[in-house]
């Protein structure tokens, strides 16, 4: 049932979204490095990998520069255009395309490169590719201001290996352990709430079952 209506509402998205994502396309063109699509190897479900689509926001070297595939806060790497697309999440509606061909759903575990997807602790790496991984969900809407939480970190490769991914992991893992339509249909909504207004704590109060951050992470929750 969760197929279907991936089916339907990225088939539609892509028809309404055409007016916005054809001008973007030929603006993306014009500017920065002139690249129109980041295509990037993420982890899916059963543990293999797909090619993920995002609109260029950023230089096309980025993974061999600085902190790799984990950007920060007013990253340099990120182009003038690319900063917009990424703080209103315009950047991810490619990945409509990747939800219509399969390789993703409108809601679960965030996809992860094999570098970050490594970071998760070993029994949510086993429970996270039950399933296909999503456009958004638990992890992406608690987690909606994580390129701040990093900013603000003294040492961000091991605030995001020791704090950020243990505690998505559980987040994810808690997923794909209670998912069902309601839940599909909660975080469509929330989704669309995490944008207009980027607070996290919504969320634990719809699903008061959700793991118990760290103390590290209390003041982003």
């Amino acid at each position: 049932m969760q197929r279907i209506f991936d089916l339907f509402f990225s088939g539609i998205s892509l028809l309404i979204l055409s007016p916005l994502l054809l001008p973007l396309m030929v603006s993306l063109r014009l500017t920065g490095e002139g690249e129109v699509f980041f295509l990037q190897s993420r982890v899916g479900k059963g543990g293999e990998f797909f090619q993920l689509y995002k609109f260029a926001t950023m230089l096309k070297d980025s993974p061999n520069i600085g902190t790799g595939t984990v950007t920060l806060h007013k990253d340099p790497r990120v182009l003038r255009l690319g900063r917009f697309l990424r703080s209103s999440k315009v950047n991810e509606l490619p990945q409509l395309l990747n939800i219509f061909l399969g390789d993703m759903s409108i809601i679960g575990p965030r996809p992860q490169t094999d570098r970050c997807f490594n970071a998760f602790p070993e029994e949510a790496r086993e429970k996270i590719i039950k399933v296909r991984p999503g456009l958004s969900g638990v992890g992406s809407i608690v987690f909606r201001n994580e390129e701040e939480m990093m900013h603000d970190s003294n040492d961000p490769d091991n605030f995001y290996d020791q704090i950020v991914m243990p505690y998505k992991g559980l987040l994810e893992q808690w997923y794909v352990s209670n998912q069902n339509m309601w839940s599909y249909f909660s975080l469509i909504v929330l989704t669309v709430l995490a944008v207009v207004f980027p607070n996290a704590g919504l969320i634990f109060k719809i699903f008061d079952e959700l793991p118990s951050p760290p103390r590290e992470l209390h003041q982003w929750m």
